[in-house]
């Protein structure tokens, strides 16, 4: 590579320009412009390096998997965010980089809100069965309570067989099921309106792993993008002080991947 780039470049004449003193280079800096840039920045490359190192935690203690397993899926987040940069460099010459990083922000937040939503499980109280009347309890089962001679149907719980089919099967939306649980016993008095079995609803939400990743994929190769589009903006509005909003621009995209470390590691 040193040797190809020797013999085909070749140094670029520049007219050389007044200097400037350090007030007039940073000058730039006092413009809101170059600060909204920099939180483009903040967002795309600081999500983005912050967000490949959350992955691998991640994955091992919700998904479970080995740390091996979960540096290959991190790196299916990481390596085409790299890749993706020159396409993206390409795509804001070719449209502008003001539609480029609009169009990358509104896919971000959409992938975000899917990602956002955890792996659950959970069971909250739901409609019970009351008794219709004063008497004694003479049955008690997993489909029905009878009270004298009047029955009450229930609705049972899912067998613990269905419910490792059913989280071992791919669901890509939230799912719930919803029992009844007794809680008299036959030879107990109840009185009107006492509570005969309690409704029990289970939610649970699979967050498939490689749903997971999938988007996980595409928003990585969003922030690659949108870190490409980000650097199109400053030589078009700062072709004299490119290497000042450049470097500011950079150092914020860096507290961005300390700022969002820290978030991530708080929850």
């Amino acid at each position: 590579m040193t040797l190809l780039f020797f013999l085909f470049t070749y140094s670029k004449k520049l007219e050389r320009s007044k200097s400037k003193s350090l007030g007039e280079r940073l000058a730039p800096l006092t413009e809101v412009r170059v600060w909204r840039f920099g939180l483009y920045y903040f967002l795309v490359f600081g999500g983005f390096v912050a967000l490949s190192q959350w992955l691998i935690p991640y994955y091992v203690t919700v998904y479970g998997a080995s740390l091996a397993t979960a540096g290959v899926l991190a790196a299916a987040f990481s390596l085409p965010a790299g890749i993706i940069r020159g396409i993206g460099g390409w795509m804001a010459d070719k449209w502008g980089a003001r539609r480029v990083m609009y169009a990358v922000l509104s896919g971000c937040s959409i992938f975000a809100v899917l990602l956002s939503i955890p792996r659950l499980e959970l069971e909250s109280p739901g409609e019970g069965i009351m008794a219709a009347k004063a008497g004694i309890v003479t049955h008690v089962s997993a489909n029905a309570i009878t009270v004298n001679q009047k029955s009450y149907s229930l609705k049972p719980a899912v067998s613990e067989e269905q419910q490792q089919s059913n989280s071992e099967s791919l669901k890509v939306f939230p799912t719930s099921a919803f029992w009844h649980v007794p809680v008299v016993q036959v030879g107990d008095q109840v009185t009107k309106k006492q509570l005969l079995a309690k409704g029990v609803t289970h939610i649970q939400f699979q967050a498939n792993m490689w749903i997971f990743t999938g988007l996980v994929f595409l928003l990585g190769s969003l922030m690659g993008i949108g870190s490409a589009a980000v650097f199109k903006y400053i030589p078009d509005y700062y072709p004299q002080n490119v290497g000042v909003v450049g470097g500011i621009v950079g150092v914020i995209g860096g507290l961005g991947d300390f700022s969002f470390r820290l978030s991530l590691g708080s929850c």
